[in-house]
């Protein structure tokens, strides 16, 4: 079994996104000992954004010197990507959505004839069968139900892109309003959010 564990964040040790992501794949760690975890940080190794340079090359044009070695960073995010049983991933919420650097790892996974193709009817997700636990962080509570419901770009969009790609083993750790009282109420939100997944493990 395989695990990838990627965080987005760009706080570091302050980040409550990685805090959560952690405790997740430890717990899976606990249980399953013998998993192989790759881990990825896309705030210390980013991947290069999309371009028609990195499209061009994946349908055989020459690669620019300059380029090579981010197609192959791509390559191998697609390669960790598929390999996975289980994909565990920190994604905070930047300004109602996640952050440029997560954006661009989803562009790079996102492989017509990889990871989604196009059939008669429509997209057919390629990558059925993946569990993914995503470990969501929020300054402020958007969550369904509450009055800025609608300015959540963030896990609405992580539920399409992967729900696309044929994810639909998906797990949402939320923790959301950290930022709307002391470090007392934040620290309760974030051990809130670690029960919720301890009793979904369970």
């Amino acid at each position: 079994m395989k695990l990838l564990h990627l965080d987005s964040s760009i706080l570091g040790q302050g980040s409550v996104s990685r805090e959560l992501s952690a405790e997740v794949v430890a717990t899976f760690l606990a249980r399953q000992p013998k998993f192989a975890v790759t881990r990825l940080d896309l705030a210390v190794t980013p991947i290069g954004h999309l371009t028609a340079a990195h499209l061009a090359a994946a349908q055989g044009a020459p690669v620019d010197e300059t380029l090579k070695s981010d197609v192959a960073a791509g390559q191998a995010a697609l390669d960790e990507f598929l390999a996975a049983d289980i994909v565990v991933i920190g994604a905070p919420m930047y300004n109602l959505g996640i952050p440029s650097q997560l954006k661009a790892w989803i562009d790079r996974i996102s492989v017509a004839g990889k990871t989604f193709r196009y059939g008669e009817h429509g997209p057919v997700g390629l990558c059925g069968g993946k569990k993914l636990v995503i470990a969501s962080s929020r300054g402020g509570v958007y969550s369904q139900g509450s009055p800025a419901a609608s300015y959540d770009h963030q896990e609405t969009y992580l539920k399409a892109a992967f729900g696309f790609l044929g994810i639909t083993d998906i797990s949402f750790i939320r923790a959301e309003g950290v930022a709307m009282g002391g470090p007392e109420a934040r620290d309760g939100v974030i051990e809130s959010a670690k029960k919720e997944f301890a009793a979904l493990a369970a």
